[in-house]
This record gives structure tokens, C-alpha cells and sequence, in this order.
């Protein structure tokens, strides 16, 4: 199905959809669906009118502007691409956590880092890769993991790949400072490791220390533009994102990402998701969410 065909053409483009201080039309949601579906494949549908009211209104009135109308007359002109891409972040969900979905990491800490590891140790190179990656949550589990086998990880050629289409939330992540509550899944013993406690601008805050920052890179990265790397990836991450997407372009995503993959290569995935299309053919499914890669990248090692 295609993103257009959630809206019905022939009901009257000006009816209000959400209201309250600026109503929204069936026509100001179309428009901001296609922006948003051209820039990141994310799939609005009619259903998001008040998620997209609520998102956007409090911008709209900071901006002066008098309502969805003039709204989408400025992101859709070129002197509005500041603000277009400021929509994405307003539109887009940055929900996480530490260890969110946690028999991935212990898949990843009991499966695959042991072969991994031995072949660092003999001098390759692994690479991971948070396809992503929010506020750092899930690059930074994933390098604790990688920590607690192996300490001195940051050693050996070992990287992670953290990317995210949101500057604003990449800046949060690259800082690495977090309220209390957002570490109630991490062990008292990783806290104590590889936490600092600390204060910014009057606030509590627990800040993760230097040695797992060495173990990733951050970068912007939209799914939907070229990936400016040819991998492979021994592991990619890519969790309650694709859900967003609809049907063609999540078979598009699966299909792209196996080209990222080694040999033997493996996948993480949302729970709500499940690998489809052409993809199905070349992953199979080892465990919750979970796939293994199980064709051959071109470039080798």
C-alpha cells in the first residue's frame, strides 16, 4: 500500500483533523506526511492526526505563525528547509533505553562476541553498527557488553558505527550524560565501572566515561539517502525503526542491509518487526528478532 492511499481523496481536503488552538486539516496532514515520507520514508497516516497536532502546535505558536497552513507553506519553500528538517525532529520518536530488549545483548555477549573477539585478537577488525541509535542508549549497551568480556577492547580493532537522521538527539548521544532513571537497567557493577556521577546546569546526571566513548563514532545518517560506507558489518542493530516505514520501503531497508553484512553476520531487530521481501531468502531467523546473514559480501575481509 502506498503512503497516499491512508487518506481519502474524496473527503473534503479542509476538514479539521485535530483541533485546539490551530486546527488541522485532512490537507495540512497530507502535506506534512509527504514531507516527512520524501525525507525519511516514516509512514503517517491519517490515525497520526493528533500525534502530529501535539508534535507540531507548540512550534507552530514559538514560531508566530498563524497555523498548520502557514506551517506548511514555510517547510515546503526553500527558505524553509531549516525548519523541514527541525519538523523531522519534532515528528520523529526517540524513545530507549539501556539494554531495551536485552536478549539481543546477551545473544550478541554469548553467541557472537566470542568469535568476534578471538579475531581481533589475532589482528582483524570488527565492525558493529547502531543503525539507529537515538540518545546513545544502544551503542553505549552495546560497547558495555563488549567490556564486560573484554576490557581492553579499545585495544584492538573494534568499532562501532552509531548513526541517527536527528542532529539534535546525536548531540545528546555523543554527550553521554543521563538522568538517574535512565540507568535503572544497567548493573550497580557497570555503574560503578563506567559512570560518574556529576552536575550540569544544576542537574543530576551520570556520565559515561571515556572508555566506552572510544569504542564509537558517532555520525547523521538518514536511512533513506546513500550510506556513505561499504561495510561489512559483522553486526547491525536497527531496532523499532522500520516499523515506521511502510511495506516497500522495509523490504528495501532489510535488502540494503544485507549488503552491509558479512559472511555470517547477524541482525537485530525490533520486536515488533519481522525481515520481509527478497531479504527472507539470504537471513535466517536464530532466535527472538534475531537473524543471522547467510549469503557472501562482495568485498570480503
Amino acid at each position: 500500500m502506498s503512503r497516499m492511499a491512508a487518506f481519502d481523496t474524496k473527503a473534503s481536503p479542509d476538514e479539521c483533523l485535530a483541533s485546539g488552538e490551530y486546527p488541522l486539516t485532512r490537507r495540512d496532514l497530507s502535506e506534512i506526511a509527504a514531507m516527512i515520507y520524501a525525507d525519511a520514508g516514516i509512514y503517517l497516516n491519517e490515525s497520526k492526526a493528533s500525534l502530529v497536532y501535539s508534535r507540531l502546535s507548540k512550534h507552530i505558536r514559538n514560531l508566530g505563525l498563524g497555523g498548520f497552513r502557514e506551517y506548511c507553506s514555510l517547510v515546503s519553500s526553500p527558505a524553509g528547509a531549516a525548519e523541514r528538517r527541525d519538523m523531522l525532529s519534532h515528528l520523529t520518536t526517540n524513545f530507549t533505553r539501556f539494554f531495551r530488549e536485552n536478549h539481543h545483548f546477551e545473544h550478541l555477549r554469548d553467541a557472537v562476541l566470542p568469535g568476534l573477539i578471538a579475531r581481533a585478537k589475532a589482528g582483524g577488525r570488527v565492525r558493529i553498527w547502531s543503525a539507529a541509535c537515538s540518545d546513545g542508549q544502544e551503542p553505549y549497551s552495546i560497547a558495555l557488553t563488549i567490556l564486560s568480556v573484554l576490557p581492553n577492547a579499545a585495544d584492538f580493532d573494534i568499532r562501532i558505527l552509531a548513526t541517527d537522521i536527528d542532529p539534535k538527539i546525536l548531540a545528546i548521544a555523543r554527550a553521554g550524560a543521563y538522568d538517574v532513571n535512565a540507568l535503572e537497567t544497567v548493573t550497580p557493577q557497570m555503574r560503578k565501572q563506567h559512570f560518574q556521577q556529576t552536575s550540569i546546569n544544576g542537574r543530576e546526571k551520570w556520565q559515561i566515561d571515556d572508555k566506552v566513548k572510544r569504542l564509537i563514532t558517532f555520525n547523521e545518517l538518514n536511512l533513506m539517502a546513500q550510506w556513505p560506507f561499504k561495510g561489512p558489518f559483522d553486526v547491525i542493530f536497527c531496532r523499532n525503526v522500520v516499523i515506521y516505514f511502510d511495506e516497500p520501503t522495509q523490504m528495501k531497508i532489510w535488502s540494503r542491509f544485507a549488503t552491509m553484512l558479512d559472511g555470517g553476520g547477524h541482525l537485530y531487530i525490533g520486536h515488533s518487526e519481522r525481515v520481509s521481501g527478497d531479504a527472507k531468502a539470504v537471513f535466517d531467523n536464530i532466535g527472538i528478532t534475531a537473524y543471522r546473514y547467510t549469503g557472501k559480501h562482495g568485498g570480503g575481509r
